[in-house]
């Protein structure tokens, strides 16, 4: 039975927004720490540091600060991404020649991977950009960079609108870009050999749920080791910019890597590194699971 566009783009939307629920759900604690280091690496002394510091000011709820524009980033991130990366697979089997049912090689899904990530920044980027906010609040106004007012994600918002007007919601775009891209080659690159290599031989949607998400914390490993340096200039842009104007990415790089050296760039990996297994693991669990659901679903419909 082949398979209407519209109900498969709706389903693959779906299962993406399942997999950004479970992915923030997993992961937010370690993105906050990473964030922190990032963007303020001088205040921390590594990981463990980052964490008890982290809840001395200001406790268990800390870690948790930017949950919900994270969940609404990754919501509107992984819907779009896997929405757009079904299509982007029949632009990438009419590009190199093949039949609309045919099967991609791991090397296709990931560019293909590469192409819907694009599409997946211009909504990321905004709510990226409260989420990064919110949760290196303590840091700049420790620091006096900010007033001690702006301490919710509505008073975020309403600080960008009042500034810089609704383009403000898009600083970082460039490096968001510059992330997204060649990042989401490695990741479902990455994810697709990993479930290739257990299958060895079957058919990839017969593996469990453990091969899965292996599979996925292998290809999140794979996207922050490629653009981790990327990753952490888009944070001191996104938060830096909240006290007054920010230089842009090349700037932002030269001036990192002059006064603080290249090693700078990898503030706050550990975390990323510890995080990139259970959030993303769980991401691609939560996707293929209600993905085969619905499709099931569809399936007995007709």
């Amino acid at each position: 039975m082949k398979s209407n566009p519209a109900i498969q783009a709706a389903i693959d939307l779906t299962a993406g927004a399942a997999g950004g629920t479970a992915c923030v759900l997993t992961g937010q604690p370690f993105d906050t720490l990473k964030v922190k280091m990032q963007t303020f690496p001088k205040l921390y002394r590594g990981l463990t540091d980052c964490c008890l510091k982290t809840y001395s000011q200001v406790g268990f709820r800390g870690f948790y600060r930017g949950t919900s524009p994270a969940l609404i980033a990754n919501i509107a991130e992984n819907s779009v991404l896997f929405m757009c990366y079904g299509f982007c697979q029949q632009v990438v089997r009419k590009a190199v020649g093949l039949d609309k049912q045919a099967k991609l090689s791991d090397l296709h899904n990931a560019a293909a991977g590469s192409f819907a990530s694009a599409f997946a920044a211009l909504v990321l980027c905004p709510t990226e950009l409260v989420k990064c906010r919110l949760q290196t609040m303590y840091e700049m106004q420790m620091s006096g960079k900010i007033a001690k007012s702006q301490n919710t994600v509505w008073s975020v918002v309403k600080s960008i609108l009042r500034k810089d007007g609704p383009l403000g919601f898009y600083h970082g775009l460039s490096s968001t870009l510059l992330r997204e891209v060649p990042g989401y080659f490695f990741f479902f690159g990455g994810y697709e050999l990993s479930r290739s290599f257990f299958a060895s031989g079957r058919s990839k949607d017969e593996l469990g749920p453990v091969p899965l998400m292996l599979s996925g914390g292998v290809g999140g490993i794979c996207l922050w080791l490629a653009v981790y340096p990327v990753d952490c200039i888009k944070s001191r842009i996104q938060v830096l910019s909240m006290s007054g104007k920010q230089a842009g990415f090349l700037g932002t790089f030269i001036t990192v890597v002059r006064n603080e050296g290249i090693m700078a760039l990898y503030s706050g990996l550990k975390p990323s590194m510890i995080r990139a297994f259970p959030a993303n693991g769980a991401l691609f669990l939560a996707y293929e699971y209600s993905r085969k659901l619905m499709m099931m679903s569809q399936f007995e419909a007709y």
